[in-house]
């Protein structure tokens, strides 16, 4: 309550018994912020995927609920954790009002021939699969963001933004909406990322599967938890920093892996300029893009031909905006 910072060092079983510390903590006497629960008006979830449903925050009726749950097919590592923490804030909070906000909402007004995939068109009227993109609300903030730094009216300006994290996407963002993203039907489309492999030949799942005599499931696990940098890098790290030291110090596997994927990065950028016809501005977000200087630069310097000039010196010093 005084801002000084309070650590503790503790095992939790669930996420639901983690939900019920932190509002334990809350309410704390020498350390919370609050005496009661009736202080807390309302709670807000982070939701990764809403399928076709979400196109903005929903209040979290049952219903709504039934459709996160529907979607966790699309999202198996996040729609089911999600749910379990709207469970818990529910048991331990059923006066606050629960509200969703869905990663996918900002990227629901991609244009037709921007989420449709090249598969037979039933495939959507029937499951509905399309390009959903993610980190909607990070490449919503950040385009805003931008346009308000260059001094330059939102609704007016054609900005690609690089959430660049251990998950990763791009968008083109295009007088204030999203015309196109690299992520897909699922977070695992688009640029390589920390352990997930990004956009691959469909044919390479058929033959991982057919020689290594594994289920697709298995394949699937491989290309969402041991690929992207970490398996280019034959499993040093799935961290940047990691890999960037290794890189400074000449380690092969390091280089190969943020060549790689610097380079994957610099094809978005480029189609997306193309999508967009010009770019007034590229922003870099998110753990990596907000703190390697190496990544920016690997990427930057191969964007000569759009007219960008990366100030070294500003660059290495970056911290915030």
């Amino acid at each position: 309550s005084d801002g000084e910072m309070v650590e503790c060092d503790i095992d939790f079983p669930n996420h639901d018994a983690a939900v019920k510390k932190v509002i334990e903590t809350l309410m704390d006497e020498q350390v919370g912020v609050i005496k009661d629960l009736s202080e807390i008006e309302a709670v807000g979830h982070r939701i990764v995927h809403g399928g076709d449903k979400f196109s903005h925050e929903e209040l979290l009726t049952d219903e709504v609920i039934a459709e996160i749950e529907n979607c966790s097919e699309l999202a198996p590592i996040h729609n089911p954790v999600n749910l379990i923490g709207i469970y818990a804030c529910k048991k331990y909070m059923p006066n606050a009002k629960m509200v969703g906000v869905f990663d996918t909402a900002f990227h629901h007004e991609l244009p037709e021939e921007a989420y449709l995939y090249g598969i037979p068109y039933k495939y959507y009227e029937d499951y509905k699969i399309r390009r959903y993109g993610f980190h909607g609300m990070s490449h919503e903030y950040v385009s805003k963001r931008t346009a308000e730094i260059m001094g330059s009216p939102y609704e007016k300006t054609k900005q690609v933004i690089c959430h660049l994290g251990n998950g990763a996407s791009i968008s083109a963002i295009k007088n204030g909406h999203s015309i196109d993203t690299s992520m897909g039907f699922t977070p695992l489309e688009g640029i390589i990322m920390g352990t997930r492999s990004g956009s691959i030949d469909p044919e390479i799942i058929h033959v991982i599967a057919k020689r290594d005599e594994k289920s697709i499931s298995e394949v699937m696990d491989t290309l969402n938890k041991k690929s992207g940098v970490f398996g280019l890098s034959d499993f040093l790290s799935s961290d940047i920093r990691d890999l960037s030291e290794g890189y400074l110090d000449n380690n092969e596997h390091a280089i190969r892996a943020l060549n790689t994927y610097a380079y994957s990065i610099i094809k978005y950028i480029g189609a997306y300029v193309t999508v967009l016809g010009g770019v007034d501005s590229i922003s870099f977000t998110a753990g990596v893009g907000e703190n390697s200087s190496l990544v920016r630069k690997l990427v930057c310097d191969r964007l000569s031909y759009l007219g960008v000039q990366l100030d070294e010196e500003a660059n290495m010093n970056a911290r915030g905006e």
